[in-house]
């Protein structure tokens, strides 16, 4: 066995006894990453090739720091974004929630679909909505200014390699009750993954450590970002417009009442990949 699978071993314990939830996975990507070879080739690093750098990086994660403020990446659908402090990492959760939104624009009998992301983060969603429906013109929204700066810089990562997908959303710095005036009865689709997490929740140090707090809490019930971008929503979309919100495990049934008792039209719970309500969608009556 090479030296950095012995080392990678004995990060994999230290990582499980730290109470990391993938300890292998994480050692492995911290590896490849340092090392500059994809996780299939890490056997191939000659023990010349170590770099005891690994061991500060395992103490990062050791500490619970995110995996992905470590290595500097966040993968979300087919992008790499450059995500670290003061912005929130993008989950495989809201992966599903994208997922819905392009199939939904796809099947729209629209030309150029015109799409809002409310709280747009990284700018991962709207990022991926440009870069898997051409056609497409998404605005982004964020308040917070560290977010909104990981934002530009992903928008113009993604310039460097494919600009006709970054020419395509246009980032905007304000909040979910006032954003894109401009736009008003004009949207096709509004999507977000707002704020949803009751205040005094637990969380693992992961996310209460090191996500922002600004994408974190949602009020007492988790519920006031959720409540604006229903408001919001309903300015923004023309009729017959779609909405699609993240929210908590174990709110669905809350979040679909918000749009029910509204008056929102095929208001429908959606399960992430572990079963569990994951997003509400709802059609502007």
């Amino acid at each position: 066995m090479s030296l950095l699978l012995d080392e990678i071993a004995i990060a994999v314990a230290r990582l499980a006894e730290a109470g990391v939830e993938s300890p292998r996975h994480d050692a492995e990507v911290i590896a490849a990453s340092l090392h500059g070879v994809p996780r299939s080739q890490l056997y191939l690093v000659p023990d010349s090739g170590f770099d005891p750098r690994f061991w500060d990086d395992v103490a990062r994660r050791e500490a619970r720091e995110p995996l992905q403020h470590i290595t500097g990446v966040a993968y979300f659908r087919y992008l790499e974004l450059a995500v670290g402090p003061g912005v929130f990492v993008p989950r495989p959760e809201t992966e599903v929630m994208t997922g819905w939104a392009i199939d939904a624009l796809a099947e729209m009998d629209v030309a150029e679909p015109l799409v809002a992301d409310l709280g747009t983060g990284s700018g991962a969603i709207a990022l991926a909505i440009a870069q898997e429906v051409p056609q497409a013109r998404v605005h982004a929204v964020e308040a917070d200014p560290l977010a909104y700066e990981w934002a530009s810089r992903n928008v113009a990562r993604i310039a460097e390699a494919a600009p006709h997908t970054a020419g395509r959303v246009r980032l905007q710095a304000g909040d979910f009750r006032s954003a894109l005036r401009d736009l008003d009865g004009q949207v096709d689709l509004v999507v977000s993954n707002p704020p949803y997490i009751p205040v005094g929740a637990w969380v693992p140090p992961e996310v209460g450590e090191y996500d922002p707090a600004t994408a974190l809490w949602g009020g007492a019930d988790g519920m006031d970002a959720v409540r604006v971008v229903e408001q919001a929503a309903t300015r923004l979309l023309r009729p017959r417009g779609l909405i699609g919100v993240e929210h908590g495990a174990q709110q669905g049934a809350e979040v679909y009442w918000v749009f029910a008792d509204a008056g929102w039209q095929g208001t429908r719970n959606h399960s992430d990949l572990a079963g569990r309500d994951r997003f509400v969608t709802a059609v502007r009556p």
